[in-house]
């Protein structure tokens, strides 16, 4: 039995220049959930289709892609063209629910934290 697809959204965090975090950026994850809140890339595997990622800046659209497993335990925000693809950091541990924090680590090497502040199984 496969897990059911959940629509992730993910805020910035506060962080250094942004005290209160910012809700206008962030991401949004459309990915297959275990009964932990876990990704689950062996549902992810069975779907036979890519997840789907979307980075969003001041609520507008700046990149869109695929959430790709990679190796054991990594988790990649691949987006084409002219975007660069992002890293979740430490995704295959992380709880993806609500009010739960996580982090992704920017081509640069900085990584950012963000809040779990929406989810809905599809």
């Amino acid at each position: 039995m496969t897990s059911p697809l959940h629509h992730i959204r993910l805020e910035l965090a506060r962080e250094p220049g942004k005290p209160a975090g910012d809700p206008q950026s962030g991401y949004d994850l459309v990915a297959p959930l275990d009964a932990d809140g876990r990704l689950d890339p062996t549902a992810m595997r069975d779907l036979g289709e890519p997840c789907r990622v979307r980075r969003f800046e001041s609520n507008d659209t700046v990149a869109t892609g695929q959430l790709k497993h990679v190796g054991r335990d990594g988790w990649v925000l691949d987006f084409p063209g002219d975007a660069e693809d992002q890293t979740g950091f430490r995704f295959g541990e992380e709880r993806f629910v609500l009010g739960e924090y996580v982090s992704v680590r920017a081509p640069d090497g900085d990584q950012h934290t963000f809040r779990v502040a929406q989810l809905r199984t599809l």
